[in-house]
């Protein structure tokens, strides 16, 4: 396969072609007309055959111009087309790479007020309980569980990873939970969640072993909270994300102890982006919904450190 021309000489003479000058394409693509007409003479010379006749006042094709110029004008054009659709998509579409419990607990069920605000901004959501790497993965904005201290990027704090059991009442009716260690009369979800230690711990239970009892890990709060409503056992899960759940009373909360742990959710993206509009539309609007959310919701639950 035999080398293109020089994409400098190439973008010249489909300029020139079009406007018929050489003066007009330099003026389109700022350069000189004597760059423009070097451009085109190493085109000529690479091709073996003129391409322009040069009159006094202006240029025309020669036969072989004629012969090469709808291909070449054709050629920019689908580049044209291929890096609007690029540049459209870049401002249009936000990709946002997310967690499970917080995408179906909380994200989805709001964003409809965002797309009201931002009509023009579509927005796509990919579910994963893996850290991706933006430099090589193609998101604008991450939703993350951490201490915030992510080299390269920006990171605001939504809320902090709280923990407290909650169950079904059909589960409960009929017994009496004095104390905490009452909780382990009863089917417990995912056993081997280290929350389960910490929340025992410091309601005062020491040394609670839970190895000997089936390790049903359901893999996500949101499965683990609907797996506690269905009577299925006790959940460990952060109160914040079913909060019409326990108003409603399909979730009790059988003690007030509600733990934090060292870990928040945050809302992350590139340094590099931070100015980008569609980012910044989505950061100020999960925030200002996030601080209305803890603001409502913040004096319901009582917090022990872990």
């Amino acid at each position: 396969m035999s080398k293109l021309p020089p994409m400098s000489a190439i973008r010249a003479f489909e300029a020139a072609a079009r406007h018929q000058s050489f003066t007009r394409a330099a003026e389109e693509l700022g350069m000189t007309q004597a760059a423009v007409s070097y451009q085109i003479r190493l085109l000529e010379d690479r091709i073996g055959a003129p391409l322009f006749v040069r009159l006094p006042r202006h240029v025309e094709l020669t036969s072989r111009g004629r012969q090469l110029a709808p291909a070449v004008t054709e050629a920019f054009e689908a580049l044209r087309i291929a890096f609007a659709g690029i540049e459209n998509a870049v401002r249009t579409v936000l990709s946002i790479t997310t967690l499970t419990t917080f995408a179906s607990n909380w994200l989805i069920a709001r964003l409809g007020r965002f797309q009201q605000l931002h009509p023009n901004i579509a927005v796509q959501i990919e579910v994963s309980q893996q850290i991706v790497d933006f430099a090589h993965d193609d998101f604008d904005i991450g939703i993350r569980s951490g201490t915030g201290d992510w080299p390269g990027l920006e990171a605001h704090r939504l809320f902090p990873n709280q923990f407290t059991p909650v169950c079904s009442p059909d589960l409960i009716r009929g017994m009496e939970l004095r104390e905490p260690s009452d909780l382990l009369k009863l089917p417990i979800l995912t056993p081997s969640d280290p929350w389960w230690r910490d929340w025992f711990t410091a309601a005062g239970v020491k040394d609670i072993d839970l190895s000997d009892r089936p390790d049903n890990s359901l893999g996500a709060q949101q499965f683990e909270g609907m797996a506690a409503m269905a009577g299925q056992g006790v959940a460990m899960i952060n109160p914040f994300f079913f909060p019409a759940d326990l108003a409603a009373g399909r979730l009790v909360q059988p003690f007030d102890l509600v733990v934090e742990a060292d870990r928040s959710y945050w809302l992350v993206y590139p340094k590099a982006r931070k100015r980008s509009p569609k980012i910044q539309a989505f950061r100020d609007w999960v925030l200002s919904e996030i601080a209305g959310d803890v603001e409502t919701t913040a004096p319901r639950v009582n917090r022990a450190e872990a």
